[in-house]
């Protein structure tokens, strides 16, 4: 089975280069290889690989950026993942694609349902939303999974910053009335793997799902568990967990709102694919574990 994954090199597209290898021959690419911002030039990468399986890793995910490019958003984020339905629908391939918690406008106080009224703040929510609407259009197989607040272990993410800063500064200002769930890319590609196996022995399941960790915190309270962490593990801060001063969304003005709450109810996903979800501090103990000698 030939697998092509686009944007091979981001944080799911390099765990998925993994997980997915053990069912078929994965080859990744990037935007040299085919720009999602040219429908033209991914129809003839796609054309010129001829997969069974397209994953659909790459995204505009500048979130501010995008409210100043909103054009380029939305070749990137709804027209290309629709070029890659179409073609899928043609060929009878599978499609797996990657939307946002931010689809949502956060004034929920319960988990988010797949059923649940969507309602984007930001460009960057409108767009992947849409991505979302033209992929079910299409009529194509399709596994579509939201997911939030993704990191890895590879490249800089939000852990590994409030450590620098924690060792550079006397004081540390994180916004508190965001919730979620940090989400690690190693789950993620470790879930599309299963998902997308039992997916391909049973069509029916095809379909959207929600796929975070379990549990959910704020910013706030993620850098808090960070750097707790941190000091059980021997690091020497300047700034202590007890420390950090909790603000609100308004005191960090941004060109994007955000959702003040988009946790996701994996329910579905859990029980079509009879699959556990860890809670949201076992990866990102296990990673800083694994990074804290680099700092």
């Amino acid at each position: 089975m030939k697998i092509l994954i686009l944007g091979g090199n981001g944080q799911v597209g390099w765990e998925l280069q993994r997980s997915l290898a053990a069912l078929g021959e994965v080859a990744a690419v990037d935007r040299r290889q085919a720009d999602l911002a040219d429908a033209e030039s991914l129809r003839h990468a796609l054309r010129n690989f001829t997969p069974e399986v397209i994953v659909n890793a790459a995204a505009y995910t500048a979130v501010d950026k995008a409210e100043s490019e909103p054009d380029l958003a939305y070749r990137i984020n709804a027209i290309a993942p629709s070029v890659m339905a179409d073609e899928a629908k043609s060929t009878g391939a599978w499609l797996v694609h990657y939307s946002t918690d931010y689809v949502f406008d956060g004034r929920q106080e319960i988990s988010y349902t797949e059923a649940d009224a969507t309602g984007p703040l930001s460009v960057y929510g409108r767009t992947k939303l849409e991505g979302e609407r033209l992929i079910q259009a299409s009529g194509c197989k399709a596994l579509i999974f939201r997911t939030s607040w993704v990191y890895a272990a590879r490249g800089n993410n939000f852990a590994k910053t409030m450590l620098r800063l924690a060792k550079e500064r006397g004081q540390l200002q994180i916004v508190s009335d965001q919730w979620g769930a940090p989400t690690s890319a190693e789950l993620i590609a470790d879930i599309t793997a299963q998902a997308l196996h039992q997916a391909m022995q049973k069509p029916e399941l095809a379909g959207l799902y929600h796929l975070t960790a379990d549990g959910a915190t704020t910013w706030h309270g993620y850098a808090c568990h960070v750097l707790a962490q941190a000091q059980a593990l021997g690091q020497l801060l300047k700034v202590r967990p007890s420390e950090v001063r909790a603000i609100a969304t308004a005191d960090y003005p941004l060109p994007a709102a955000r959702p003040k709450s988009s946790r996701l109810d994996t329910t579905k996903l859990q029980n079509a694919f009879d699959l556990y979800l860890p809670a949201w501090q076992v990866h990102i103990n296990r990673m800083l574990k694994e990074t804290l000698g680099d700092y």
